[in-house]
């Protein structure tokens, strides 16, 4: 069938043209750098942005660039000290840690390089312009960035085959990259120094519209950094525009699944979450919320605007019920396909484009069209937004090619619906792919479609990590993966315990019956383990929060690795599963079944110098001067999760504890907070309203909690500063020293109530003043008669080896004559060494001599 489109009259049309952008897209940006920073020739522009970080410009008309960029938003940086000497065919410029050597010919490695100061590494760390690896074969310390989609990565195209093996060989380009998918280049660099070519990034005018760039200009932005990753990404943030504060509500768990819910099946799976008081604070509607069984002619239905009312009669009544319980909504998105005759709001839609309405010609989709943008908020997303959508799931899957040269739509996907969802009382997300640098101003991140497997979740930790390379820091994956595979209920609870500690915790699955993510369709102990996991994430929203501030005020990533937090260590590198969650936890993720006779999961890993705590239980390790290669071993019941010396981890009572809604995220009445010994430290917890922009007129509380530790004595204080009106009136606090000895002498600004764990070496103190504004003082000294004060700490010394070792020995499967031999060896030794000594001569497994190791020596 051929349809004729009718073409209104010029007159209709006209009326009918957007001529610009609305005002809400406007960004008061300008790209302007400060002119004391700029060493300028006929055909070259070097600019001086910080001391370590230059713009380079090469254009034969010598015409340069001074608007923002999609990358670039922001050059007017203060002057650094920097040297200039410029001779007739030789530019030398020198800074603190970066000397530039310039013929002022066209940029080419012959004619510019860059040597980086303080010898990072014995080779690479001269640039020469333009080069990304030397040697041969080709050396490169790069340490990567991050990739589109993990889609084809995950073997979805591949059935059968090794998930590792198609990473290894499925990136964005199809290129295989040090194994891995490829991450492209980051801006983070062990040999010191490393750029990016900002030279075909759209521009941004002053109505907030997207132009492509003049072609044959180059500009470039080289970073000398040396290993301060830290440094480079601040500056970066601060180069390209800082991560937006989350509201509180992405934080928690979310669920999804593409699945034909309907309203009552859907307000039956949440209640049953509600009744076993497992919290969500968002509920996904995966595409099948709106028509997907449309008349062929029209072709697929994956895009969709129209809800599907056989299954939602009243999607608002619906929105409100979700809202009433504490829930959150996002909507499931593929746009490609324009807007078609069946839709509800063709004809507003066709109206605006210029179609006549009864010739039923599609509404193309059309991100290069300032008027189909306009209409596209206008008509397909608002209303649905007035009715209770809080946000919206992108899920575009074609490509990045456009009607315009450079114009990818996922970029102009990301960029608009950020700004068209901005309100005074609302803050901007959606979850979407990334697309390019820059795309930390648009969180949060779709990983894509995975395959449940082993070799999948193995590789999440590291791809989340690394991503803070280039900025971008709010990944959410398919928590527990999204299709085929296999059903392994070890996988599943390890999936979720990463899940809880990564930056967004989406569970999710396809309509596959056998790949739901419900806790009760798993056996016993699992189902339980699963629940506690999901009640733990929404008990750490105090301390995620104010991750995510610290995020954007200080404008650090939320999860790094090791490496950022020790740079000159070599062990930081080798074991890259291990990232920082926030200021106060480094986590060795479990990515591998237990083993069948000892029920423990083990890891190989790195643990960083000093005193580090395990999260759970309390047990102590040592890394020593230079820290230390470890095997770390985990039951299915934990996650590996270390605190630093002298971490504070403030947590929440959620509401089965107490009373009310499981689901509320609210800042909590009774505030838990966790210190682990080792060590000075600060920590400054955030807390708003949760949502909108009020905290930046200081509509907000910042709380000091400072641990000042001296041997045999420790001091723990809190200060509130701020407004108080963000927070309950009244304010229980529990405050848990884990890690620690049961100190002879506890001295409290308040009464309290004690309680001493002995399993979990933890000293619990109830305090029982109300007022929320109070400071309090907590100082412990350890016991004179103890093995803790003959060390001069109140750090518990794990003398309990044989008990731990008795403990896992009864628990373990294995023959009653290797029990009794190791035990008895243990049992009669009178040391550490003597100890490990006696094992060495018993046969046993990797895995036992593994979890025997940890036992004894931590």
């Amino acid at each position: 069938m051929v349809v004729i489109q009718k073409k209104l009259k010029v007159q209709e049309i006209e009326e009918t043209i957007v001529k610009k952008l609305d005002n809400r897209f406007k960004l008061q940006l300008n790209g302007s750098c400060n002119p004391a920073c700029v060493v300028q020739g006929e055909k070259y522009r070097i600019t001086v942005l910080t001391s370590r970080m230059l713009r380079l410009e090469y254009s034969e008309d010598g015409e340069f660039e001074d608007r923002p960029t999609q990358v670039v938003w922001n050059r007017n940086f203060d002057s650094p000290e920097f040297t200039v000497s410029d001779r007739e065919n030789r530019l030398e410029i020198d800074t603190e840690y970066l000397h530039l050597v310039y013929d002022k010919k066209e940029f080419t490695p012959n004619h510019l390089y860059i040597d980086v100061k303080y010898a990072f590494t014995n080779y690479g760390g001269r640039w020469y312009y333009g080069r990304t690896d030397y040697g041969d074969p080709p050396r490169t310390h790069n340490l990567k960035g991050t990739a589109r989609t993990l889609d084809r990565c995950s073997g979805m195209w591949y059935e059968g085959a090794n998930v590792l093996e198609r990473m290894r060989t499925w990136g964005n380009d199809n290129n295989r990259d040090d194994g891995d998918v490829n991450l492209g280049m980051g801006l983070c660099d062990s040999s010191g120094r490393t750029f990016f070519d900002d030279s075909k990034s759209l521009i941004i005018d002053e109505d907030g519209w997207v132009h492509p760039r003049k072609m044959g200009c180059t500009d470039v932005y080289f970073f000398g950094y040396g290993r301060d990753y830290f440094g480079a990404i601040h500056d970066f943030y601060r180069l390209s525009g800082p991560v937006p504060m989350l509201p509180k509500y992405v934080l928690g768990n979310w669920w999804s699944r593409y699945w034909k819910y309907t309203e009552e099946s859907y307000m039956e799976l949440l209640t049953r979450f509600e009744e076993m008081k497992i919290p969500f604070s968002v509920v996904v509607m995966d595409m099948d919320w709106h028509l997907v069984d449309i008349p062929k002619h029209f072709g697929r239905g994956w895009t969709g605007y129209t809800w599907n009312k056989e299954f939602f009669p009243d999607p608002k009544r619906f929105l409100d019920w979700l809202h009433e319980h504490n829930y959150r909504i996002t909507l499931n998105l593929h746009p490609a396909d324009g807007v078609r005759a069946f839709e509800e709001q063709y004809e507003d839609m066709a109206k605006e484009m210029g179609i006549d309405p009864d010739s039923g010609y599609p509404v193309a989709f059309d991100f290069t069209n300032i008027q189909f943008i306009e209409a596209y908020f206008k008509y397909l997303h608002h209303p649905n937004e007035e009715q209770g959508v809080d946000f919206w799931w992108m899920d575009w899957q074609q490509g990045n090619v456009s009607a315009v040269e450079g114009m990818d739509p996922m970029w102009m996907l990301n960029h608009y619906h950020h700004y068209d969802l901005k309100k005074e009382d609302k803050r901007a997300v959606m979850l979407s792919r990334y697309s390019g640098l820059g795309s930390h101003r648009y969180p949060m991140g779709f990983s894509g479609d995975t395959i449940v497997s082993w070799d999948t979740l193995e590789y999440q930790p590291y791809f989340t990590s690394t991503a803070a390379n280039v900025g971008y820091t709010w990944w959410s994956h398919d928590i527990g993966g999204h299709m085929k595979g296999i059903k392994d209920n070890q996988l599943y609870i390890r999936w979720l315990q990463y899940g809880v500690f990564s930056p967004i915790n989406r569970l999710h699955s396809n309509k596959d019956p056998f790949c739901g993510k419900e806790p009760w369709r798993y056996p016993k102990p699992y189902d339980e383990i699963a629940a506690e996991t999901l009640r733990l994430r929404h008990r750490l929203l105090p301390y995620i929060y104010t991750m995510n501030y610290q995020c954007h005020e200080d404008m650090v990533p939320v999860v790094v690795p090791a490496y950022y937090h020790h740079p000159m260590m070599m062990g930081s590198y080798r074991y890259r599963n291990e990232y920082y969650f926030g200021t106060e936890l480094l986590v060795q993720p479990m990515v591998h079944p237990t083993d069948r006779e000892t029920g423990y999961t083990s890891e190989k890993s790195w643990i960083p110098d000093g005193i580090w705590t395990d999260f759970y239980d309390g047990t102590v390790y040592n890394g020593g001067a230079k820290g230390r290669t470890v095997v770390l071993n985990r039951t299915i019941e934990h996650q590996c999760v270390l605190a630093k010396a002298g971490a504070i981890v403030p947590m929440a009572v959620l509401n089965e504890q107490l009373s009310g809604c499981i689901n509320d995220i609210e800042n909590p009445e009774t505030l838990e907070i966790y210190v682990y010994p080792g060590g000075n430290n600060t920590y400054v917890l955030f807390e708003d309203s949760g949502d909108g922009f009020s905290y930046e007129k200081g509509v907000c509380l910042h709380t000091e909690m400072k641990l000042q530790w001296e041997n045999g004595r420790a001091v723990f204080t809190v200060k509130p500063h701020g407004d108080l009106s963000v927070i309950p009136e009244h304010r229980t606090y529990v405050i848990h020293f884990r890690g620690f000895s049961d100190p002879e002498k506890i001295q409290v600004s308040e009464e309290y109530e004690k309680f001493y764990d002995k399993k979990t070496r933890t000293l619990t103190l109830k305090l029982m003043g109300k007022e929320s504004g109070r400071e309090i003082s907590v100082e412990l000294k350890a016991s004179s008669e103890s093995e803790e004060e003959q060390q001069g700490n109140l750090i518990h010394s794990n003398s309990d080896r044989v008990d731990r070792v008795f403990d896992f020995l009864d628990s373990a499967q294995g023959t009653v004559e290797l029990k009794n031999q190791i035990f008895n060896a243990v049992k009669n030794a009178d040391s550490v060494e003597q100890m490990m000594s006696s094992l060495l001569g018993l046969e046993m497994s990797e895995s036992w001599r593994n979890v025997l190791t940890e036992l004894i020596v931590h």
